[in-house]
């Protein structure tokens, strides 16, 4: 089901300035290249997700409780003499590349202050979007010699709890980059001297070669299935909590499914994000009334950091993740039993893992970046799922605050529609244990009938 929407009244003073926090000792003047996946202008957004921290009970009075924007300022200075690059700037050069100037000028913080509880805001969980931006610093002023890599706001609330807009850089880090930054910082806000995981650039581990046969992700030559809906550019955001109950009664039903259509089957062992890809992907095709006589794709990223040979050292934080890729006549995908979807999503999933896979995806990128390096823009019939729940996001920071949730923003990605997340639950709600919260983006008048195929699994 959707998280109920809160729509608590409160203020939020916003300093006019922000303060550009620089490492905390002298670092590497150098300009540094990227990989093939960091290259792709589709990467080239900012991916911003909200930290939320509640306060404990060791002090008695939130006036008792140490800054946070102090804490934070330190941690982050602290952390960008390990990960300098993040301080510098990002630009294209005259070939179409992205480089990052390392020049030490600084990360963009920001700090706010909200006149409620965290509480009466019930920490974030089910806030309207457009509220949640609030505490997103989205638009800080070009800087001459380039992109900011990363920005930050802090927002203190009344409580004494805060939230941490995090904005960083596809281009420069994955989700598990991103996370392992992230953890860094935590650490060294409670006193660490140094990071448990240094991280590495070695960017060049993953470039590739231009290719005169690269991969067919897309064989079928069936045209992409189209929506009434799209383009648009009324477009509704909203996260659906799906229980632990739900998703184990969803498995066994099609384990079962899977065995009645095939009684030689010996493969029943679906895993979630496989059930509720093809759930998902099935849904928002109807939702979006798509054509039942075009094509309709699903993709679904995985990290490949240590399926090469050598893996990638421990502190890489570049961009490394293959696509599986399964491809549906649109009939096939809304009258066929789900289990046979399911099968596909995993026997594609193998496929993609396969080192001579990755390296032939890599080229074949490279290949399409050196004639075309465009944006994709929403097309509905392409789902592209990605899984956050196991990044260890949730990390608790300094000693006066207890870490409560994260809320993923919607990202200008393939047009948001064709971006779905799977995200860990709050917490704040011990029902959600072991469950799943999915963030959707959809046309407005799709929404209503996707919640109707969502409302379903309960």
């Amino acid at each position: 089901m959707a998280a109920a929407q809160n729509i608590t009244s409160f203020s939020l003073d916003k300093k006019t300035q922000f303060e550009l926090v620089k490492p905390s000792k002298p670092t590497p003047s150098e300009v540094l290249s990227f990989s093939t996946f960091d290259n792709d202008i589709n990467l080239q957004i900012p991916t911003p997700i909200i930290f939320v921290y509640q306060a404990t009970t060791i002090n008695s009075s939130p006036n008792a409780q140490p800054d946070p924007f102090s804490l934070i300022k330190k941690a982050l200075s602290d952390v960008l003499v390990y990960y300098y690059p993040l301080a510098g700037r990002l630009r294209r050069n005259s070939q179409g590349k992205l480089e990052l100037t390392c020049n030490a000028n600084g990360v963009p913080l920001l700090v706010a202050t909200a006149t409620c509880h965290l509480s009466s805001l019930r920490y974030l969980e089910g806030i309207d979007f457009q509220i949640a931006n609030q505490f997103i610093f989205h638009s800080p002023p070009l800087d001459d010699d380039g992109d900011y890599p990363l920005v930050l706001q802090v927002t203190k609330f009344s409580c004494g709890g805060f939230v941490i807009g995090f904005g960083m850089s596809h281009s420069v880090c994955d989700g598990f980059g991103a996370a392992q930054f992230f953890r860094t910082m935590a650490e060294l806000s409670k006193g660490k001297i140094e990071p448990t995981v240094k991280p590495i650039w070695e960017r060049e581990r993953l470039l590739g070669k231009i290719t005169d046969n690269p991969l067919e992700l897309f064989a079928n030559k069936t045209p992409l299935a189209t929506s009434p809906y799209l383009p648009t550019s009324d477009i509704l955001h909203e996260c659906f909590y799906i229980s632990d109950e739900t998703i184990k009664r969803l498995k066994e039903s099609l384990v079962k499914e899977s065995e009645v259509a095939d009684s030689n089957d010996d493969e029943t062992c679906f895993t979630t994000v496989e059930v509720l890809g093809a759930f998902i992907w099935r849904a928002k095709f109807r939702a979006l009334n798509l054509n039942k006589d075009g094509k309709t794709c699903f993709s679904l990223t995985t990290g490949i950091r240590k399926l090469l040979d050598p893996p990638l050292p421990e502190g890489y934080y570049g961009n490394a993740f293959s696509s599986s890729v399964v491809e549906l006549i649109g009939s096939d995908l809304n009258e066929e039993p789900l289990s046979k979807t399911v099968k596909l999503i995993k026997k594609s999933k193998q496929d993609a893992l396969s080192e001579g896979y990755i390296e032939k995806a890599i080229d074949t990128l490279e290949t399409r970046i050196s004639v075309q390096n465009a944006k994709l823009e929403a097309s509905g019939a392409i789902m592209v799922l990605t899984d956050w729940r196991n990044l260890e996001l949730l990390e608790d920071f300094g000693f006066g605050w207890k870490a409560v949730s994260i809320v993923a923003m919607p990202w200008d990605m393939f047009g948001y529609v064709d971006l779905c997340f799977l995200l860990p639950p709050s917490r704040l709600d011990p029902s959600m244990k072991g469950g799943v919260r999915v963030l959707v983006s959809l046309p407005r008048p799709a929404m209503a009938k996707f919640k109707q195929e969502m409302d379903a699994l309960n």
